[in-house]
Order: structure tokens, then sequence, then C-alpha cells
């Protein structure tokens, strides 16, 4: 075997355990496709003693989630929800070659297209969302630092409020905790703050496929809440960048005050785009043409398979 011929796969520690059992399938597919193409496999922690070594040692590398660590390395990730993944040369969402194309609403497949988002409202969330109604009320599911202005954030989260505050002044506002992030002392009473002189605004956790059946339309920055939402047919407005902007109000498109006046009537073709987005543009790690699509998409990032 040729001294390159090797696939590091980076995972955390309970993927490292699923794959090294053989019980994550997705990686099961990648590893079958390029061992027949005389590749090993080999796993390792995600660590940054790893990650050093992955940018200088000979063969290639994957890394769930992170930043590749050189021309040889790609990340890999789930579209939102199972079986749904992409393989990339970027970690960052936005610069993911979906995020750069236009949704062809003049091609949809009408038949399939609206099967699959029947099938897939049900599998996801069943009976929540057979009746989505509107009781005015504006959805912003939080993420993590809110205090912090990032690069692909047109503004702060707690700004992100701030605005929604100001320009949307009939809805109540729902603002959602992640559950998994840890917020800091500062960052909470800064909510807090704000709860306090708007009435109209209520902080919470959790409760998402609930507020996603009632609510008018879902402000985020990027949160994959918003996607779901499309399921529900709600419109989103997006104050940072991500992969599923093309059926969204954009911040950094129309600006604040339009992107917050035009989000709550969008009435975009939710069936045709999620046909598209996951079918057309994701690798469903549960069909029998997966190992074809992980094969093109290792061929595109030059890798010899």
């Amino acid at each position: 075997m040729p001294e390159d011929r090797i696939l590091h796969f980076h995972l955390q520690s309970r993927e490292l355990r699923h794959a090294r059992a053989g019980r994550h399938k997705l990686i099961n597919q990648i590893s079958e496709v390029v061992r027949e193409s005389g590749f090993e496999i080999a796993f390792c922690r995600d660590s940054d003693v790893e990650y050093l070594r992955a940018s200088e040692r000979p063969g290639y590398s994957m890394f769930q989630m992170n930043e590749p660590a050189n021309e040889r390395s790609l990340t890999f990730r789930r579209v939102y929800e199972n079986p749904f993944w992409a393989i990339e040369r970027s970690s960052r969402r936005w610069e993911w070659p979906v995020a750069q194309l236009s949704f062809p609403t003049d091609a949809v497949p009408r038949r399939r297209a609206d099967s699959f988002y029947r099938y897939w409202r049900n599998r996801l969330f069943g009976a929540a969302v057979e009746r989505p109604t509107r009781e005015g009320i504006c959805y912003v599911p939080l993420q993590g630092r809110l205090l912090a202005h990032r690069s692909f954030q047109s503004c702060s989260p707690l700004e992100m409020v701030e605005a929604v505050l100001e320009h949307d002044r009939t809805r109540q506002i729902v603002a959602t905790l992640h559950p998994n992030e840890r917020y800091t002392e500062a960052e909470q009473e800064a909510l807090a703050a704000l709860a306090r002189a708007h009435p109209r605004l209520t902080v919470a956790t959790g409760g998402m496929a609930d507020l996603l059946a009632r609510c008018d339309y879902v402000v985020t920055q990027n949160s994959s809440v918003a996607f779901l939402g499309y399921f529900f047919a709600k419109p989103a407005v997006l104050f940072g960048q991500i992969d599923f902007h093309h059926i969204a109000a954009k911040v950094h498109d129309l600006g604040v005050a339009e992107a917050l006046r035009q989000g709550p009537a969008l009435t975009p073709d939710y069936a045709g785009y999620l046909h598209w987005f996951w079918f057309e543009n994701a690798i469903n790690a549960g069909r029998e043409e997966a190992p074809a699509r992980i094969r093109a998409r290792l061929q595109a990032a030059g890798w010899p398979v």
C-alpha cells in the first residue's frame, strides 16, 4: 500500500466509540469506498495534538464538524437531521457549495417533492406538524455567545433580539436559550434586563416543536430551528450566514428593517426547497446511492478513489 493511502478519522469520544464498533453508518460507507481504492482506515481522538499531526503526516484525514487540517483533509457533518450528511472542504456551512447555488424554483419535481416533504414532516414531528397555527408569536431561538458579534453575523444575538423588539411592535417575542449552551452570568443578566424592560419578551428554554407549530415566523442568526421551521411552513429571518438561506429574508442582503418587514409574509415553496436541499444536495446515508455520492464528493476534492 502506498504510504499516503491511509485515512484518519478524527472523532469526538462518542463517535469514536461508535466508529470503532462499526456502528456509524456514514463512516462505514466512507471507509468502504476508500478501501476499494486501497486505503487503510485509522481512528483517533479529535484533539489539538492529533490536528497538528494531521497537518504534517502523509495520507488523508476527515474531521467531524471541525475545520480540515490541510488540502488532504475534509470535514463531514450532519445536515441537521439523520440520515443526511455533507462532506466538504470547509466546516463553515455558509461556504458550502449548496450555499452558493440558487434554488431552482422553476424546476421542482412537484409530486416527488411533495411526497418527500410529507414523509419527512411526519417522520420528524408527527402530530405536532399537522395543524400549525399563527398566534402572534415571533420565535427567536438563540445559540451561544450572546454578547459577541462574530464575523458571520450581522450583529450580536442580544442586538438581534433588540432589533426584533424595535421593528416588530405587535407580536409576542419568545427567545429561547439553547439547552446545550453554557451562558455566562453577564449574558444571562443582559437578557433578563431586556425582558424586564420589554414585557412582550419572554425568555424560555426548549419547547421547539410547540413554538414552531404556533409562531408566525422565526428569527435567528443561523440556528437549525429555522430550517426545521420550514416543515411547519414558517418563514425565517436570518441575521447570520448559513447554507439554508435561499428562501429566508436575509439581514445581510436586505438590512434589518426590511428583512423583518418582509420575513413574516414570505410564502416560499417549502416542499420544493427541502427536497432540493436534502434529496438533491446532501448524502442520504440510508439510500443505496450513498456510496456513489460519497465517492463523487471525495473525487471532487482530488482524492484518489
